[in-house]
């Protein structure tokens, strides 16, 4: 407790003297429960909600009582996304230009986050609410992740009260590296005991909220749920998988098409979109050999059910919520942290680590792991064709700033305060747009200090305006987007991306006067071009201009300079601190 005014009297003695005690720090009357979900991997077209082909009802029953948009925007990766969506400030701002192991010695991309930029944990502990933070972590400095610390940018240093999970990138389900709380611990079963991360970490979900509201029923709990799904390996029960044997055997191009029409069927996407160009790195699935399309099948069946496995973890969640009768006042919202993911390559794998090591995989070898895919025996992850049509309507995928790579999921419901039921808003929303959203909600303002650090501002816009009105014009309208010099920018319904070749060097010579003005920049009309299918940048060079230069602005203001094209090559960047040195 922080020393604050006495207002009671101080006498010689006690008997002369008159007792007082500050009043506790209580929530807004009727503020709502908040329960953030955090997928991982998981594209704009995989759940059943947005018109995917995998089953995901839970996610659904959150959908028909509340809320889809489908022009919600993330950073294309991990721990960037996820620093947005904890703080409300871009990712850039957060020193959080790509996952804390890459990181380099510039403030924008140094993978330390400022305790300038508060966390939403820190700022609803200090308004009465329980705070817990369940699974993924992945924002601590490669450097402070031991068990010697420092521990002021692990959870519980961040406002969380209890944390269970794993601060890493991912993790196996069946033989996690836990934490709980500050400590290192051992799962509580084996894989042949039945354990599953996901079914653990619902479970721990549960037992945090149950707990909180044993002792104090009244008071509100922020749970951030973030899943080890679906980031390889794509580990689940072989009963979950073979749900959907067969179910892939018409392979990506026709799941695409499939996937569009249920999109449009729904609502989801305009009737008018078109679906964006093939892939030029994707082979064609009728040119690919009887064992290739039989393996590669195999393997999105897997992935399928390990998503509607993570789907029923958050099922039991929301019903532990309904049993209590706490899921009406609780603000749910569930997200994905990027697009689809390529890591798989062309071919899949069965260890991702040997794509990313650019190790070939071996079809026969992959053939023979085929029934045991899912197991503790593999690493494994899906082909990239998958991921291309888990990104359906849109292009590209996870780490590139096209759609395929930025637009994610955004469901939201919350029955005691948005009226709307099933509705698709269109409204342009980006990940830090969550924090600002949900401090409206609970009817406080972001703090001016937190633990004596002056804090900075909010860089989102809260999107509560949308929730009871579909035709407000949305209040977010410029939002730049950087990966791995993979740029973008959005503007006013336009859209803006120039391309960056991934592990490629960015150079001052890339960037003269003729490359910044005219080369490399695509444009996109996205009020008549949902999906970004078709280029105009030919048609309209003053728009292209006035974007790209817009793009460099928003650079200066976020901390997003220089621009650095290496990407695993910084995992071997020199100069790093080290908790050894």
């Amino acid at each position: 407790m922080s020393k604050q005014e006495f207002h009671g009297h101080i006498g010689r003695t006690y008997d002369e003297s008159e007792e007082w005690w500050p009043e506790p720090t209580r929530a807004p009357e009727g503020a709502p429960n908040v329960l953030m979900v955090v997928l991982d991997d998981v594209g704009f077209g995989h759940l059943g909600c947005y018109g995917g082909l995998v089953d995901t009802p839970n996610i659904d029953r959150i959908a028909d009582n509340g809320l889809r948009y489908n022009n919600f925007y993330t950073t294309a990766l991990c721990s960037p996304t996820r620093s947005c969506l904890l703080t409300g400030r871009n990712h850039h701002s957060n020193g959080m230009a790509g996952i804390t192991e890459i990181s380099t010695g510039f403030p924008g991309y140094n993978g330390t986050i400022p305790h300038e930029n508060g966390f939403l944990s820190e700022m609803l502990v200090e308004e009465g609410y329980n705070t817990h933070a369940l699974g993924k972590w992945h924002l601590t400095p490669a450097q402070d992740m031991s068990a010697a610390g420092p521990y002021d940018q692990w959870p519980l240093g961040r406002g969380f009260e209890r944390y269970y999970g794993f601060l890493g990138a991912d993790s196996s389900q069946y033989y996690p590296n836990l934490v709980s709380g500050n400590e290192q611990v051992e799962p509580p079963a084996t894989p042949e005991e039945g354990y599953h991360l996901s079914e653990d970490l619902a479970d721990k979900a549960i037992e945090y909220i149950q707990d909180s509201k044993a002792v104090a029923p009244d008071k509100p709990f922020f749970s951030y749920f973030a899943t080890g799904a679906c980031h390889a390996p794509h580990h689940v029960p072989k009963e979950w998988a073979d749900k959907y044997a067969g179910e892939f055997d018409m392979g990506w191009e026709e799941a695409r098409e499939m996937i569009l029409e249920q999109q449009k069927k729904m609502g989801i996407i305009p009737e008018e979109t078109d679906l964006s160009p093939h892939n030029p790195d994707v082979p064609q699935w009728s040119l690919l050999s009887e064992d290739e399309r039989r393996l590669y099948a195999r393997m999105m069946e897997v992935f399928a059910g390990f998503l509607e496995h993570t789907d029923a973890q958050v099922g039991k969640i929301l019903d532990f919520l309904e049993g209590i009768g706490e899921l009406d006042n609780t603000l749910v919202m569930v997200v994905s942290d990027n697009g689809a993911s390529a890591e798989g390559g062309p071919t899949g794998s069965v260890n991702e680590n040997q794509f990313l090591n650019n190790v070939p995989e071996d079809l026969e070898e992959n053939l023979e792991a085929m029934d045991e895919l899912g197991s503790p025996e593999y690493y494994n992850h899906y082909p990239f064709g998958w991921a291309w049509a888990g990104d359906t309507p849109h292009q590209r995928w996870k780490r590139e700033t096209h759609r395929g790579g930025v637009s994610d999921p955004l469901v939201v419901s919350w029955p005691d305060g948005i009226d709307a039921r099933g509705e698709v808003r269109d409204q342009f929303v980006h990940a830090i747009d969550l924090v600002p959203t949900v401090l409206e909600a609970v009817g406080i303002d972001a703090p001016d200090e937190i633990k004596g650090y002056t804090q900075s501002p909010i860089e989102g816009a809260s999107f509560a305006y949308s929730f009871d009105d579909p035709d407000t014009p949305e209040q977010h309208t410029t939002q730049y987007f950087e990966m791995f010099a993979y740029r973008a920018i959005y503007h006013d319904g336009w859209r803006a991306v120039n391309p960056w070749t991934f592990n490629e060097e960015i150079t001052a010579e890339d960037l003269s006067a003729t490359t910044l003005e005219e080369s490399g920049w695509e444009l996109y009309n996205l009020r008549e071009d949902f999906s970004e299918a078709h280029d105009v940048a030919s048609e309209h060079p003053e728009k292209v201009l006035e974007l790209a230069q817009l793009w460099w602005t928003e650079a200066g203001k976020y901390d997003v300079l220089p621009l650095d094209g290496r990407g695993t090559q910084r995992f071997a960047a020199t100069g790093r601190p080290s908790v050894s040195a």
